[in-house]
């Protein structure tokens, strides 16, 4: 299977994330401030934004929580369930978002 049918059929055509969640996240990288009032939705849930800023968005949905980054061509969603954490979470997704921008992606 090529990287685009993966994509299209296991991350896209998942249908996890709506058009407008889609473009609330995009948009919330130029103006986190929009992100930290008012949080992230993500599959029609509501994460608590901890943390919001041009590369990274970090909410929180009881034990769960969400990772999100923009690379150069790229926005990473990584969402967590417990028992996993954010302290094991975060670096995962950040250091494949920096490799990512460092292969110019």
């Amino acid at each position: 299977m090529s990287w685009q049918a993966y994509v299209d059929s296991n991350l896209v055509g998942s249908g996890k994330l709506s058009t407008d969640e889609q473009k609330a996240i995009v948009v919330g990288f130029s103006k986190p401030d929009n992100i930290l009032s008012s949080g992230v939705r993500l599959g029609g849930q509501k994460y608590f934004a901890l943390s919001a800023n041009d590369r990274s968005i970090y909410g929180k949905k009881g034990a769960d929580g969400v990772v999100i980054v923009k690379t150069k061509q790229a926005v990473l969603v990584a969402v967590y369930l417990a028992p996993i954490q954010a302290p094991e979470a975060t670096p995962i997704v950040e250091g494949l978002a920096d490799y990512l921008i460092s292969v110019g992606y």
